[in-house]
């Protein structure tokens, strides 16, 4: 597991946040192409078999701190009706995604590891 100076770390079973987990998500999406809020929302459902999804009130936000970050850039597709706006990464953001991509590598893997020992010792499963 990775080393966290001995500090206590009380989520279970991930160590990354939900937060986090989505920003991660939606600069790996926008990395791809441009997207726009619902566009991600379905995509990342998608990606992780309609096991979850996160909410409109998690990802817009997010957008607009990531934007206002200068992570991304967003354009509205009918300015004058402005329904709907597609962001996409910038190279500054390109550059953060790759700096968090590294840092939370540790924590996805601390977390397969806790279900994977949950699994093998309480339901006997093996890998």
């Amino acid at each position: 597991m990775a080393n966290y100076s001995g500090e206590r770390n009380r989520q279970f079973p991930s160590k990354i946040s939900t937060t986090s987990f989505v920003k991660l998500y939606i600069l790996h999406l926008l990395k791809e192409k441009s997207y726009y809020g619902n566009e991600i929302i379905e995509e990342i459902k998608s990606r992780l078999e309609n096991k979850w999804e996160p909410s409109p009130g998690m990802v817009y936000p997010l957008l607009r701190e990531l934007e206002k970050e200068g992570y991304i850039t967003g354009w509205w597709e009918e300015p004058d009706k402005r329904s709907i706006r597609r962001y996409r990464l910038t190279d500054e953001g390109y550059k953060h995604y790759q700096r968090i991509l590294l840092q939370y590598k540790p924590s996805f893997e601390d977390s397969l590891s806790i279900v994977q020992n949950v699994l093998k010792d309480i339901y006997k499963m093996k890998f």
